[in-house]
């Protein structure tokens, strides 16, 4: 179980994180915890698989990323570990993940690409079908962007 100190962070970490030079600090001062403690905490909260992740969702359009795609592909399952393990490195890429193939959409190898234009996103995912000899691609441009939240926990403590 967690206890009230550890649903304390949980809300913390649901909220932006403060843009200063030491932001688990500031957290932690905010809920009157030492940095150390704080740390440690969310840390034993990993190591106890109560906590998976911590992760950022960027505002890309704020970001002057105007163009994202997601781009699809079917590449054989013994080169799937690789070229994904490349193509996640790309700093356009966000998003790099596998999906079971469906009879009528067999692609099992989804990107998402984002950049400054349609025009780059078509080169980003012509450059990665040509440097890992890829085909049966396609491009699926995003046109409206969706509010991006997430699961908030222990809000009515």
């Amino acid at each position: 179980m967690l206890d009230e100190t550890d649903k304390a962070i949980v809300r913390t970490m649901q909220n932006d994180i403060p843009l200063v030079a030491r932001p688990y600090a500031a957290m932690a001062d905010a809920l009157g915890l030492s940095e150390e403690e704080f740390l440690w905490r969310l840390k034993r909260l990993k190591e106890e698989g109560k906590l998976r992740r911590i992760g950022v969702v960027l505002q890309h359009r704020r970001a002057g990323f105007t163009a994202n795609a997601l781009c699809v592909w079917q590449v054989p399952e013994a080169r799937v570990d690789a070229v994904g393990a490349a193509v996640s490195r790309e700093s356009a890429v966000s998003h790099c993940y596998t999906r079971t193939p469906a009879p009528d959409f067999p692609y099992n190898f989804y990107v998402m690409i984002h950049a400054q234009s349609r025009e780059v996103c078509e080169a980003i995912a012509d450059r990665i079908t040509a440097d890992h000899s890829l085909s049966e691609r396609q491009i699926f441009y995003s046109v409206r962007e969706w509010k991006k939240i997430s699961m908030k926990y222990f809000l009515n403590q």
